[in-house]
């Protein structure tokens, strides 16, 4: 369980940096408590990262361990190329009105921007390579939360003078690599 949790902590962690849903937090903790939008991430992290571990074990079940791999390998060959591309945040998700109370508002926006999204699907690919329902879901929340809370910390320390590219490039390259060396394991079995 230990493996699958440090697995799954650096790799969603990586894939939180410059992320969509990390602009989302930092956007919600300039018009909101740290602690309020810290405990919005939380929440809306533990459910995406319960389903997606869900869909993970399945398709371990259903897929044969080649085949896994093979689509591990190009998922993280995608998710660094993802990266280069980087992510931004629209206006709509920006300027979303708090309906429900700061906390229900962050957790639901943050809900739905997470679906899709890149460490929904990084999740997903941990887990269907790693035989430990909890150890990945909860090392992928913690990672989850632990780069959001960085971000939102140093954007409210730093403003926008962050060095995003090396962020980004650094990133990236992790998960080129990892990717590279899953499909060399693939095809050296």
């Amino acid at each position: 369980m230990m493996s699958a949790f440090w697995i799954s902590l650096f790799f969603v962690f990586a894939a939180e940096m410059g992320d969509k849903t990390q602009l989302v937090a930092l956007a919600f903790a300039t018009r909101f408590k740290t602690s309020v939008v810290l405990a919005g991430v939380f929440i809306a992290t533990i459910l995406v990262h319960l389903v997606s571990v869900c869909i993970g074990e399945a398709a371990s079940i259903a897929i044969p361990v080649f085949w896994i791999k093979v689509t591990a390998g190009l998922a993280f060959v995608f998710f660094g190329l993802w990266t280069l591309r980087g992510d931004s945040l629209d206006e709509d998700e920006e300027s979303s009105s708090p309906m429900f109370g700061p906390l229900l508002t962050v957790a639901t926006t943050f809900f739905i921007a997470e679906l899709g999204d890149k460490t929904m699907l990084m999740t997903i690919t941990i887990a269907s390579q790693q035989n430990s329902f909890v150890g990945v879901w909860l090392g992928s929340t913690v990672g989850m939360v632990i780069a959001d809370g960085l971000a939102i910390i140093i954007g409210k320390v730093m403003g926008k003078n962050l060095p995003e590219n090396v962020i980004k490039y650094g990133a990236a390259a992790i998960f080129i690599l990892s990717g590279t060396y899953t499909l060399y394991e693939a095809f050296a079995a």
